[in-house]
């Protein structure tokens, strides 16, 4: 059991990691540090996609060539190749989660501006308080034409 737990280290660091990251934006109450959070679990989710398309022995998938640039028959059945696909995956994944934080820390920020903060329980205190001004004034405003 314990070769078990030890061999595959790599996929507990990234339960914990993603569970850090997952209980990061559920306690916290700062948006940046739900951005931040949100962040931990990507690349825990990365480095987990990574780590499975791992092939022991594997080599970059280029076949082999002959000094006049023309692909080698022989011996190929014996290479093993690592598969291309998960990391490009992951490449273009990054590139989305960076673009991804990018508007979430520019949402922040303009939140900020026009709130004043970035905890979410004043926001949803000065979300309650416009919703009660707005039913008010639309009450009044019924009341009035009747």
């Amino acid at each position: 059991m314990l070769d078990f737990i030890a061999g595959h280290a790599n996929y507990w660091l990234f339960i914990v990691l993603m569970m850090t990251g997952l209980y990061i934006v559920v306690a916290k109450g700062n948006l940046v540090k739900k951005i931040v959070g949100l962040n931990i679990f990507q690349t825990a989710v990365f480095m987990l996609y990574i780590s499975s398309a791992k092939v022991a022995g594997g080599t970059a998938p280029i076949f082999p060539t002959d000094s006049k640039g023309y692909i080698k028959t022989d011996g190929i059945d014996q290479i093993i190749y690592s598969n291309p696909l998960p990391h490009v995956l992951i490449l273009t994944a990054i590139v989305v989660g960076v673009a991804t934080t990018a508007l979430g820390l520019a949402l922040t920020v303009r939140i900020r501006e026009e709130f004043g903060t970035i905890e979410e329980e004043n926001l949803v205190e000065i979300e309650q308080s416009l919703t009660r001004a707005d039913n008010k004034a639309h009450g009044e405003a019924m009341g009035g034409m009747a």
